[in-house]
């Protein structure tokens, strides 16, 4: 088989001068294959020195011996510090934690400081962000920070820190998804737009599929626009149709005014249309002309009627779309166009990769104003700033500063807390099998977990498993729940306040006792007690804080104490349990076999009553996630946070189960120890988690993602298969070596835990 050669050519981009464009030999691309596509300016505009400088590059690209990163000090001596840059640089992976960015300019206080972290959590569009907007004096007009929409708008962390005037000054640090993260969001976003290319649809759905990811995480319209937008003095009236569907509110809130300087112009918004129309034209030519590629082998797709046939034909041309030049190449040039929107940024300060990607952006300013409107180029979700919006980029955000409610009376400059919000939990049944890592990991930290949640639907799936979660990680004691939309609870036989809540209330009720065989009576006790002492009832908060009734604002400065005073020290009692630990292998048979059973349903190799086979294309979408090390989960297919509920429901289960006491402790310190226990527990086994099914496992993630053609899907799902029976083999009699190493891992958490805690295991 011959070698591949690899060269580099001299081109024209968006930057002054000269660019080199070439195949990176040891840069993967999104499918993890080498040869990633790379552009970089060679700073000059003088052809002769561009040539000289890519017949550099061109020797290096040459000979192998050069390609190590070990070699780059070498390389120096013998080539110009351009062509080393260009080759070297991001040759190592480069993924800093973005946490610790943002920790390392601005810290986050901790409770012994005196101040509270609250984690806001809840069902996409139960209003968590909206309270958040409140509890931060943000106006829904003036501010509009952080964004709000009916579907899922918060995909980044947002961590707001309040108190204290900090001489006066806001500080941001917002951190941003990584280059290689970008780029394969982009092409899965040409990957859905090329799809409905052979399927001949409209350019409007083509563009619509380019624009917004299948997870409806990542919106391409934010930076490049939407298609065919217009400005906003040119928008026709709305037509006939449209004035059908719309009603007279008068209570509601008028739109949003954005200042001039905010709004994208119509010059900009004309030259986005022409740039977003290129990218739509050139994505219809590469799939067309590999769409007839892939006819004249397996014939026209529509013309497929056998199901296993037009898999084959989708997956054949999925790997020849990334295979082909062209398409590397429009990838490339949607990612420079939307690096390049971090050039209008004028304001704060970058900090950059070795590729010049951009890590983090910091901002310091005295005017509250003025702070936000910076920050939100990088969070905001207004149409009119469609083409320049930064906020599908960033995967964090971290303020800080005197943000206090508008309302007088719920002010206090001596309240400290630090709030938390993030992505919602989802709206399905489906999406509750489990909550996800990101937010079960951030548990131990937060004083407070803030489960926000519909009145109008309370307690639905999402928000039965997160209390299950909570519950079963020993964490009930932090948490309380805040009921949104409460003013819309209506109905004949609900005419008073206290029969609204009443009614509201047994929604909580319900929820206890469909938890209690899940999570047992001692778990589901905990979560009552908490639950009925910490509920809170809020209505009218799309309104301004002005405008909601005082009893909502009082309500809402009730809230605001209560986060306050989860800062409090927990206190520590003595309680020795004795366990025994034979008994811990049935639980763990049971949390193995909970764990494999519905992934060999949603992989189609067996049967189970309620799941249904999972389309290929998820399945290989989450394959490509986790063998490329950027997630372990893709929507709601999320193997760790599986792994880590069925575990952790087992071992919480076990432990309700003492053999017995060291002395007779209070019931209420028993109770006590056992959630300590269980917290310990749970953080350990996210690690075990993550090292069994992932890091261990990487070999096998990347062969189950490579698998191509005829019968790929089927070999793809036999493959995860094999790595959950390594990850989490079934505990037996029959046991060998390295499924007893899984049962003596998982034995060694629970003792060091137990041990930590006072108390000891015995034998039968």
């Amino acid at each position: 088989m011959a070698t591949k050669v690899y060269r580099a050519t001299k081109t024209r981009s968006n930057r002054p001068g000269w660019s080199v464009t070439f195949n990176h030999p040891r840069r993967r691309d999104a499918r993890g294959q080498f040869g990633l596509k790379v552009r970089r300016g060679l700073g000059t505009k003088d052809d002769a020195e561009a040539d000289r400088l890519v017949g550099e590059l061109n020797t290096l690209l040459a000979d192998e011996a050069w390609w190590s990163p070990d070699r780059r000090d070498d390389a120096e001596w013998n080539f110009h510090p351009m062509v080393v840059g260009a080759f070297f640089d991001g040759l190592q992976a480069e993924k800093p934690s973005s946490k610790e960015c943002r920790e390392a300019k601005i810290p986050l206080p901790t409770a012994e400081q005196g101040y509270a972290r609250v984690m806001l959590v809840g069902s996409t569009g139960a209003g968590k962000t909206t309270l958040l907007r409140h509890l931060i004096g943000s106006d829904h007009r003036r501010d509009r920070f952080p964004s709000t929409s009916t579907a899922r708008t918060t995909t980044a962390d947002i961590e707001i820190i309040t108190g204290g005037a900090y001489n006066g000054s806001f500080q941001a640090a917002i951190t941003f998804l990584s280059e290689h993260e970008v780029r394969s969001s982009i092409e899965e976003c040409l990957e859905t737009a090329s799809l409905h290319v052979v399927r001949n649809s409209e350019d409007s759905e083509i563009a619509a599929a380019l624009l917004e990811h299948p997870e409806q995480r990542f919106r391409l319209s934010y930076p490049l626009g939407g298609w065919q937008q217009e400005s906003p003095g040119s928008q026709t009236e709305p037509s006939q149709g449209d004035l059908e569907y719309e009603y007279e509110d008068e209570s509601a809130e008028p739109a949003s005014i954005l200042e001039e300087s905010e709004i994208v112009s119509g010059e900009d918004l004309a030259r986005n249309n022409r740039c977003l129309a290129n990218f739509v034209t050139r994505a219809k030519e590469v799939a067309t002309a590999v769409g007839k590629e892939i006819e004249t082998v397996r014939g026209e797709l529509q013309r497929l009627d056998n199901a296993n046939e037009r898999q084959d034909w989708l997956d054949a041309f999925t790997e020849a779309l990334y295979n082909h030049d062209s398409f590397k190449q429009l990838s490339l040039d949607i990612v420079e166009t939307v690096k390049s929107k971090f050039d209008l940024i004028s304001e704060g300060a970058f900090e950059f990769s070795t590729t010049g990607w951009p890590i983090l952006w910091y901002y310091d300013s005295s005017d509250r104003e003025t702070f936000l409107r910076q920050v939100r180029w990088f969070a905001s979700n207004h149409h009119q700033q469609f083409g320049r919006l930064l906020t599908p980029l960033v995967d964090g955000i971290r303020a800080r500063g005197y943000f206090q409610p508008d309302h007088p009376a719920l002010r206090d400059r001596n309240r400290k807390l630090v709030l938390l919000d993030g992505e919602g939990l989802g709206h399905s049944a489906k999406e509750a099998t489990s909550i996800s890592t990101r937010v079960t990991e951030c548990f131990a930290e937060a004083t407070m977990i803030l489960l926000v949640d519909s009145a109008q639907s309370p307690m639905q799936a999402a928000s039965l498993e997160l209390l299950r979660t909570v519950g079963h990680s020993g964490h009930a004691y932090k948490i309380a729940v805040a009921f949104t939309h409460f003013d819309q609870v209506k109905g004949d036989n609900l005419r008073s306040y206290q029969q609204k809540r009443d009614h509201v209330a047994a929604a909580i009720g319900n929820a206890i006792v469909s938890l209690r065989q899940s999570a047992g009576a001692p778990v589901t006790s905990v979560l009552e007690q908490r639950l009925s002492e910490h509920s809170y009832y809020f209505g009218s908060l799309e309104q301004q804080t002005d405008r909601i009734p005082r009893g909502f604002v009082r309500d809402i400065g009730g809230l605001l104490m209560q986060m306050q005073c989860s800062a409090a020290p927990i206190e520590q009692v003595e309680a020795a349990p004795l366990y025994n630990i034979a008994r811990l292998e049935l639980m763990l048979r049971d949390a193995t076999d909970g764990f494999k059973e519905p992934w060999l349903a949603r992989l189609g190799l067996r049967y189970s009553e309620g799941l249904s086979k999972e389309h290929w294309t998820r399945i290989k979408a989450l394959c490509r996630r986790i063998a490329n090390l950027w997630d372990n989960q893709y929507k709601e297919l999320r193997p760790v946070s599986d792994f880590v509920r069925e575990l952790q429901k087992g071992v919480s289960r076990w432990l309700d189960q003492p053999a017995g006491w060291i002395g007779e402790p209070h019931r209420d310190h028993r109770q006590a120890t056992i959630d300590s226990i269980r917290r310990e527990v749970f953080g350990a086994i996210h690690q075990l988690a993550e090292r069994r099914l992932i890091t261990k496992q990487t070999d096998g993630w990347q062969e189950a993602f490579f698998y191509r053609g005829t019968g790929s899907a089927r070999h793809r799902a036999v493959r995860m298969e094999r790595i959950y029976a390594e990850a989490a083999p079934s505990v037996s009699s029959v046991m060998d070596q390295l499924d007893h190493r899984f049962a003596e891992e998982v034995t060694k958490i629970v003792h060091d835990a137990i041990r930590k805690a006072g108390g000891a295991l015995v034998a039968d």
